[in-house]
């Protein structure tokens, strides 16, 4: 069953609304109600993403589908609090169904609404309902817009068996009451109403390129694109209302350096330079606080390595950890709102809107073909890929690995932002598919290595807290484990790296990119 909504024609009130239907069809009115309505979603957006929306409404939090207003699980609790996470709410089914849809993410606020309504049931032949509707005057409430109104509307349910009887309602009143079909759900509208964009921000970007469209134009849009990322989710990563804030910033200012690094012959070498150590200098402050985040939340997974009966005896090691995460989120918000985090991101922005202006002597890739120069690095940076990966073995220091997937992440970055929308995607996605099994194994590696040598600095301070040596002992059989781990995913790499590096992907690279 599909609920449909249409919009009352312009200057219709309510009442009028009612007095139309009554004229029209055989109605039969029901109760007159006053009520609010709250809309939650993820800033991405993940809800929207899977035809969903979350709904609280007279006392009931309720997931349903965005088309049909069908409940896919509901759970009765008062209006939440936010930043709310799935895993605070009651076990259950609307519990299970937000957790697999949003996993870390929280839901946040989108707009709460005051809803005048007036239900009325349509009735057959033998005063049976066959059609129900529900006439709508609604207003932002709350702190998303207090006062404002938005387009009245009818929302007509059917009721199972009586599809037909459905269908003639609607043709009533768009045909002979002048009603016209909505176009999009109530949240999108009161959404775009407060500014806001239905479906939320996410973090890819997907920049549309021309291959003979100018390298430095083609490089600003895609650091402009960035860059919105970037400062749309700085306030939340502030706020710290939930981790992805500032794993997708941080995601976004690497790729930023990657153009940067990549592409710098399409850049005024001085103003590039004077950019490049301001973003390394942003990804170096916030790299704590994001290490920390990880540390937490692959807690529970780490903890499961060492002996059941060991594990409570982690519990110290824990504390502390969120402890320096507080600390760490803290000592980020401070520099993400100082004035040269603030200076940072205006200044970038005036520099990518007059690049294409600039002079072109000291920038010999400027006016070049797009698709040329990032086919030429991308193709470089597989070969040096190809060679750095060659000159590991089992024995090979750990920051061999952690250089190569440096690399590894600036060339699917370039693949990403570049090779996507410019070259054959049967060259391009199968490329990235062996870059990111190549990536998990190396990344792997490199959390070990972090896990391990953060566990070793922490000793000391989880030793002094109270159950400190049990802890110790805990921690001294998980780095027993850490390492095993660290170890197999050298073996592993060889395979990996195999792949990668195959004769077939190689000779595709070369023609492809060439």
């Amino acid at each position: 069953m599909t609920a449909s909504d249409l919009l009352l024609p312009d200057r219709m009130t309510l009442r009028g609304a009612g007095e139309a239907l009554a004229g029209a069809l055989d109605v039969k009115d029901g109760a007159q109600r006053e009520h609010e309505l709250s809309y939650y979603d993820t800033f991405d957006g993940l809800l929207h993403a899977a035809g969903l929306s979350l709904i609280h409404e007279d006392e009931c939090l309720s997931l349903v589908g965005r088309e049909t207003g069908a409940i896919r699980a509901s759970l009765p609790t008062g209006r939440p609090d936010e930043p709310l996470f799935a895993v605070d709410l009651a076990p259950g089914p609307l519990r299970e169904a937000l957790q697999s849809l949003t996993d870390v993410r929280a839901l946040l606020l989108l707009v709460r609404l005051h809803a005048s309504e007036r239900l009325m049931s349509v009735l057959d032949g033998e005063r049976k309902t066959v059609v129900r509707l529900a006439v709508e005057e609604l207003a932002l409430a709350g702190p998303t817009g207090l006062g404002s109104t938005l387009r009245p509307r009818v929302r007509i349910t059917p009721v199972r068996g009586y599809d037909e009887e459905r269908r003639g309602v609607q043709a009533t009143l768009e045909q002979e009451l002048g009603f016209k079909p909505a176009g999009e759900p109530l949240v999108d509208e009161a959404v775009r109403v407060i500014g806001g964009v239905p479906g939320g921000i996410p973090a890819k970007i997907d920049v549309p390129l021309r291959f003979e469209q100018r390298a430095d134009g083609g490089a600003a849009a895609v650091l402009r694109a960035l860059l919105e990322v970037i400062e749309a989710n700085r306030a939340g990563t502030i706020d710290d209302l939930d981790s992805e804030f500032l794993h997708d910033l941080r995601v976004s200012v690497r790729r930023s350096r990657a153009v940067q690094r990549e592409l710098r012959r399409v850049f005024p070498p001085g103003e590039l330079a004077r950019f490049r150590g301001e973003f390394r200098w942003l990804q170096q402050a916030s790299g704590d606080a994001r290490d920390l985040d990880v540390h937490l939340l692959e807690f529970e997974a780490i903890r499961g390595l060492v002996p059941e009966e060991m594990r409570g005896d982690l519990d110290p090691l824990l504390d502390v950890l969120r402890s320096r995460r507080v600390q760490a989120h803290r000592e980020l918000g401070r520099t993400l709102r100082s004035g040269r985090a603030t200076a940072l991101v205006s200044g970038w922005r005036s520099f990518l809107a007059g690049l294409e202006g600039a002079g072109e002597a000291d920038r010999p890739d400027a006016a070049r073909p797009i698709g040329a120069v990032a086919g030429e690095r991308i193709r470089k940076v597989y070969r040096q890929m190809v060679r750095m990966g060659r000159a590991i073995e089992p024995s090979s220091p750990a920051d061999d690995y952690h250089e190569l997937r440096k690399k590894g992440k600036e060339l699917r970055y370039m693949l990403e932002l570049f090779g996507a929308p410019l070259y054959p995607g049967e060259v391009v996605k199968p490329m990235v598919r062996t870059l990111k099994g190549l990536q998990d194994v190396l990344g792997r590696h490199q959390d070990r290595e972090v896990q391990l040598a953060l566990l070793r600095s922490l000793g000391p301070e989880v030793g002094e807290t109270a159950g400190g040596q049990a802890a110790l002992m805990g921690m001294g059989a998980l780095i027993a484990r850490l390492s095993e781990d660290e170890h197999a995913a050298r073996s592993e790499f060889a395979g990996r790296f195999a792949e990668f590096a195959a004769k077939e992907q190689r000779r595709l690279v070369k023609e492809t990119f060439g």
